[in-house]
């Protein structure tokens, strides 16, 4: 799964949200701490709601989002940022969260975390490169 084409999700503030809905990418950069995970899950609910996803899907979303997040917190470097990326399609929300890492070791697939991830998001995928951890969500409507 490459939920945003490959591009380069590393650069940090809000870069883009153009007028149309479709094919937008808006990013964030967060502490690395627990008390903004928050602003992942509003951002998420607010972009979902935005391309049609139902209430229930939406708050699919904002858990996942959520999951990834925490699950990403303990590998984080201290004083480290948490980046975000939303990519939106008519039917689709591409969402990648990760974060700089010392130990790039990947979140395990065989945890109930992951298994939440994969039952709330839908498709559901981890990578480390670069000295960063990353989880990507793929949200389908409907």
């Amino acid at each position: 799964m490459t939920p945003c084409s490959g591009e380069d999700h590393t650069r940090g503030g809000l870069v883009s949200e153009s007028g149309s809905s479709f094919g937008d990418l808006v990013e964030l950069q967060v502490p690395a701490s627990s008390a903004y995970l928050t602003v992942l899950r509003t951002t998420a609910a607010r972009l979902a709601a935005r391309i049609g996803f139902t209430l229930d899907e939406i708050e699919d979303l904002r858990i996942a989002v959520d999951e990834a997040g925490a699950m990403l917190l303990p590998l984080a470097v201290p004083g480290s940022n948490m980046h975000c990326s939303f990519q939106l399609h008519t039917d689709i929300l591409d969402v990648v969260v990760s974060v700089p890492a010392a130990q790039t070791d990947l979140p395990s697939r065989d945890s109930f975390a992951w298994t939440v991830l994969s039952a709330l998001a839908g498709e559901v995928a981890s990578r480390a490169e670069d000295g960063r951890v990353s989880i990507m969500l793929r949200k389908k409507r409907g």
